[in-house]
């Protein structure tokens, strides 16, 4: 897998997930990366574990990834493009919200010939 589809997976896991598994997908997410992007990834998972308003909600977050690029001159960084849209099944708390644009930072590290995400930033 290259490095640019590393980054697209993992961001792919990371914007789709609901109330039932996102503490699961985030430590998912943990398992397989290093350096700060685990780091996130596991305080994501530890703070949504015990979440009681995402759980009685029924939030739920779904989008795409709209594109990857490497920052000129830093092929190990990448700017990640999403849009995503939050619901939710037992409040009106994200009725009618549209889908927003987000941006994200990464960062990616060559382990033995397998790239794995090494750093997670969102900006937006």
């Amino acid at each position: 897998m290259s490095a640019r589809a590393a980054v697209r997976a993992f961001a792919q896991a990371y914007i789709n997930w609901d109330a039932q598994t996102v503490s699961a997908d985030m430590r998912g997410l943990a398992a397989r990366s290093v350096g700060q992007a685990r780091a996130a990834a596991a305080l994501a998972a530890a703070q949504t574990a015990g979440d009681y308003e995402l759980q009685a909600g029924g939030v739920a977050n779904s989008g795409q990834v709209e594109a990857v690029a490497s920052l000129p001159g830093r092929p190990e960084r990448y700017v990640v493009v999403t849009l995503e849209r939050t619901t939710a099944t037992a409040t009106s708390a994200y009725q009618g919200l549209a889908p927003a644009w987000h941006v994200t930072v990464a960062e990616v590290v060559d382990q033995g010939g397998r790239w794995v995400v090494s750093g997670w930033q969102p900006e937006s």
